[in-house]
């Protein structure tokens, strides 16, 4: 059977931390006034998160990335105005520069109870935020084709968005520290390769009838099909400090999906490469994001990010015309060029301590900067 052409409508989600604007610090709580303003946002939803210091926003379905640009703009000025208007503000990044994970408050509803029962301190200490991306993809057995293909990017998509250099004040040395935090759940990383929706059904199966998980929504792979949508919904970037960035994270994304579906059409599909191999990949985004290399698999050498992001730029073009993203496609090369808000916040950081500031107070700069940059070309 021709599985059903997708339409590649697109959504994105967010989280962000909320911060005290006086001490940089995350908020202690989020008032119930203040979840009443932000449960009514202009377009799409809002929703608390585990920690109360978070919130998440999702955009309405988008039919290509211009509208998804619109909607996203005005969700984080929204979520940003309704805060400032009680001396806070948000910030768009996967972690805080300095905030500790034990002085959170966690929201207290069965949902959570259920999953802090489960996971105790390893969900207590997921003091991180994420961005989801999801595409339409109708037919299930495509979705799952798709999915096992598009994983050999996801590094690369994890390293154009590194937004996690610090954790608990101190510079982890990596560009998104985010993943390190996550991986200690389990369900976690890369999917492993599936025959088609039944064999992944039964695989979750299994889990489901022996109790283990109530249903897919608790697979929390870099990639997953989602549980609620008849998308492929990708989880493996960092929260984008600039929304642009985000969005051409979204473009190139939902550009992959459409030129591996066109490659289907012709009966080409791009090879699938062992989780060892592409994890390899995946540390290496985590650690070096776009100022080092990624290994192609098929040379069989390490390849700098700048010529994967051209090749990658031309394998998408086509159908990036096509799906009106090209040029938000293009802001790739800026990325790599400018580098990521994990390379602005260092130097934020660095620039301040040769200033004479004081580690604390250089971090309060990071986070001001961080402010700044998620409000901006909003």
């Amino acid at each position: 059977m021709v599985p059903e052409t997708p339409t590649f409508t697109i959504g994105v989600e967010e989280e962000y931390f909320v911060v005290d604007r006086s001490t940089r610090d995350l908020v202690p709580d989020l008032p119930e006034d203040l979840l009443a303003a932000l449960s009514e946002p202009p377009v799409g939803m809002t929703s608390p998160e585990f920690i109360r210091s978070q919130i998440e926003i999702g955009t309405p379905v988008s039919k290509d990335v211009k509208e998804l640009t619109e909607y996203l703009a005005e969700m984080r000025r929204f979520v940003s105005d309704t805060v400032a208007e009680r001396g806070m503000a948000i910030i768009a990044a996967s972690t805080h520069p300095f905030a500790v994970w034990g002085d959170q408050k966690y929201t207290d509803k069965a949902r959570y109870r259920v999953l802090e029962q489960a996971l105790q301190g390893v969900v207590r200490r997921l003091l991180i935020c994420g961005m989801h991306v999801h595409v339409e993809i109708a037919d299930e057995d495509l979705r799952i084709d798709l999915m096992n293909q598009v994983s050999y990017f996801l590094p690369h998509i994890l390293a154009f968005s590194g937004s996690s250099p610090f954790w608990h004040g101190h510079d982890t040395g990596l560009k998104s520290y985010r993943p390190a935090v996550f991986r200690a759940l389990p369900r976690t990383g890369i999917p492993d390769e599936f025959n088609g929706w039944a064999d992944y059904q039964r695989h979750v199966d299994v889990l489901v009838k022996t109790g283990v998980i109530e249903d897919s929504t608790k697979l929390w792979w870099d990639i997953r099909p989602s549980a609620r949508y008849p998308t492929l919904e990708m989880r493996s970037a960092d929260t984008c400090t600039r929304y642009v960035d985000a969005i051409t994270i979204a473009a190139v994304y939902q550009a992959l999906l459409a030129v591996l579906y066109e490659r289907r059409l012709q009966n080409q599909r791009w090879r699938v490469y062992s989780r060892m191999l592409i994890a390899e990949n995946n540390w290496r985004a985590q650690r070096y994001g776009v100022d080092e290399s990624l290994i192609d698999f098929g040379r069989g050498e390490l390849v700098p990010m700048p010529e994967l992001a051209e090749e990658l730029i031309e394998m998408v073009s086509a159908q990036a015309v096509q799906l009106g993203s090209f040029d938000e496609v293009l802001r790739v090369r800026e990325i790599i060029r400018d580098g990521t808000s994990a390379d602005r916040q260092r130097n934020v950081r660095d620039a301040a301590l040769a200033d004479g500031a004081s580690d604390r107070e250089a971090l309060c700069s990071v986070v001001d900067h961080l402010i700044a940059e998620t409000q901006e070309g909003l």
